[in-house]
């Protein structure tokens, strides 16, 4: 990468730092570049130190380069960017579905989580595990994590926000049938296209610890029954794990 600086005349070898020195001589400070203190010549001018941009860049590794007739320095980087790897395809996801989930993906992914799922099976478990840590359960809402559990980007560290259980159920189940047919380290980029004023018109509770527990609508489904409503699946009102024994997104089957 190369980068051409303009610089006016006379301070073609030096480089500003915006600081204040207050009261303090030239001699008196001390240039740390990644941590090494540098040895070089520090000029105050009009409150702001200046230090040798050739001394600076080939600290950083990089080359510098003066050309006297067209009054050019051209810095070059030897350290190259990585790029990430593209995805192995694009999953779109349904944000007028399930706006919920979706606006907290969008936020989580504005705070710098990723966007790609790279597909993890095997570490689900223990990725849950890590991001739900210290993040107590809420009557009615779930635990949404971005990345998800089920990513290598996930576990510790990533986005957590509570979620209605009715929209995040139903996002769950979607994004696990889209994703079923994939093997695991399949990279998946998930793209929003719908208006994001769908996502962003309900408001999602910020989660923190607190007494609250989770209660399931029915405790059982005998109660599910005498109430007309098996069998539940996941996503409607009154679905749960503990109702659905077999884990196939239907709870209280009628046999």
């Amino acid at each position: 990468m190369k980068k051409k600086l303009f610089l006016a005349l006379g301070l073609a070898s030096i480089i500003a730092l915006s600081v204040s020195i207050g009261v303090y001589a030239a001699s008196d400070i001390k240039l740390f570049i990644n941590g090494k203190a540098i040895v070089t010549d520090i000029q105050i001018i009009k409150g702001s130190s200046y230090v040798p941009l050739k001394v600076v860049s080939e600290s950083l590794g990089a080359e510098v380069k003066w050309d006297g007739v067209k009054r050019t320095i051209t810095i070059t980087s030897s350290t190259q960017v990585a790029t990430p790897a593209p995805a192995d395809y694009t999953l779109e996801f349904p944000i007028e579905r399930y706006p919920l989930t979706a606006k907290h993906i969008l936020l989580a992914i504005a705070k710098g989580e990723s966007d790609t799922c790279t597909i993890d099976r095997e570490g689900a478990d223990e990725n849950r595990d890590e991001s739900l840590k210290g993040i107590l359960t809420k009557n009615d809402y779930d635990r949404d994590e971005w990345p998800m559990a089920m990513c290598a980007e996930g576990g510790s560290g990533a986005d957590v926000e509570y979620v209605l259980s009715s929209d995040n159920r139903g996002s769950g189940s979607w994004v696990g049938n889209q994703l079923e047919k994939y093997p695991n380290g399949t990279k998946v980029l998930f793209i929003f296209k719908a208006s994001s004023s769908t996502a962003a018109s309900t408001p999602t509770p910020t989660p923190t610890p607190s007494n609250v527990i989770d209660i399931d609508k029915y405790k059982s489904c005998a109660e599910v029954k005498a109430a007309g409503k098996a069998p539940i699946r996941t996503g409607e009102p009154g679905y749960s794990s503990s109702l659905d024994r077999d884990g196939d997104g239907i709870a209280c089957e009628i046999n």
